[in-house]
């Protein structure tokens, strides 16, 4: 997995970020297959060049999202299913990634035709495997404080 992770310290986003939309990136696209082990914190944090506590963040972040799951005493798995989210909830975080998405676009300068091309394009090559890595994010669009 770390291979497929990709860490740009002048990307403005902060490290631990990079990893969780990275780590969210190969479960949606099926690079990380479901019940698939995941490096610990500290050989991924040695494969990146990052401090431990940087991947124990983002790990930890991904695990409360129902990404990965502990197994104590044997490790960090990617989820079997889906984090099971009431409809309410679901709805409300997509709003949110959607309102980001249209921030940008609009910030951008692109229609809302443009928009959903490229919504529709990304979200076919997650289906298809083709998407091997998620575009970089070189102006700090997508960092939120959390």
């Amino acid at each position: 997995m770390s291979r497929a992770l990709r860490i740009d310290p002048a990307d403005p986003r902060p490290i631990w970020r990079q990893i969780e939309e990275g780590v969210r990136h190969l479960v949606a696209s099926g690079a990380l297959v479901p019940d698939e082990a995941v490096p610990s914190v500290r050989d991924l944090a040695r494969d990146l060049g990052v401090n431990p506590a940087t991947v124990s963040k983002a790990y930890q972040r991904l695990t409360d999202a129902g990404v990965l799951i502990v197994r104590r005493g044997e490790g960090t798995y990617v989820s079997v299913s889906p984090p099971a989210f009431p409809d309410s909830e679901r709805r409300r975080r997509l709003a949110q990634g959607a309102l980001r998405f249209a921030s940008l676009a609009v910030t951008l300068g692109s229609g809302l035709e443009e928009a959903r091309e490229v919504l529709d394009e990304c979200w076919r090559d997650l289906e298809s495997g083709a998407a091997a890595e998620p575009p970089e994010d070189t102006a700090g669009e997508g960092e939120e404080d959390a």
